[in-house]
């Protein structure tokens, strides 16, 4: 019994050094700014920039292989961000950010079919077959996924009210003298 003990922690420690000496010999250097961009990305996973998440977009934003304007669910506010975080200056006038969007649902239209539900990267809607679904506001991303499998059209991006925590000061108009 001694033996078996004894071999198993000489076993152990034999491994566990070995593993450690292969993880400094083959570490990969990552670039820090590939976490700094990927903390700034929504995090839903959505996948509407065509990458699968938002850590290989980051990575592709970081390498110049992607446009600073690939998350549609950031807007406006994440492409300034990318751009002060990378040291890029982004022309923003551009593009038609009406704000963040959520999606809404009809429930005089909703029959309870589950197709939004299978289809939402964030797991926002809630409900049941046969059964009136709702949209969670907090975890929905606005990615518009639900919108166009929706057979009865009862989901609709809307306008997000603005609340403290969303609320954003417009820049004043210049004005000539």
């Amino acid at each position: 019994m001694f033996a078996a003990v004894l071999s198993l922690t000489v076993l152990g420690l034999a491994l566990g050094w070995l593993l450690g000496l292969a993880a400094r010999r083959f570490k990969v250097e990552v670039d820090p700014r590939v976490a700094q961009v990927e903390a700034l990305m929504p995090g839903s996973q959505c996948g509407q920039c065509g990458f699968p998440g938002c850590g290989p977009a980051a990575l592709a934003v970081v390498n110049g292989e992607a446009p600073l304007t690939l998350c549609p669910p950031g807007g406006k506010a994440l492409v300034e961000a990318l751009g002060s975080t990378l040291g890029v200056s982004v022309d923003t006038s551009a593009m038609n950010d009406g704000g963040p969007r959520l999606a809404r649902v009809d429930e005089s239209i909703c029959i309870g079919c589950i197709k939004c539900l299978r289809t939402c990267p964030t797991d926002a809607i809630i409900g049941a077959p046969k059964q009136i679904h709702v949209v969670m506001e907090r975890a929905c991303t606005g990615c518009g996924a639900c919108i166009d499998i929706c057979p009865t059209g009862a989901l609709a991006l809307v306008e997000e009210q603005p609340t403290l925590r969303t609320w954003r000061w417009t820049k004043p108009a210049l004005v000539a003298a």
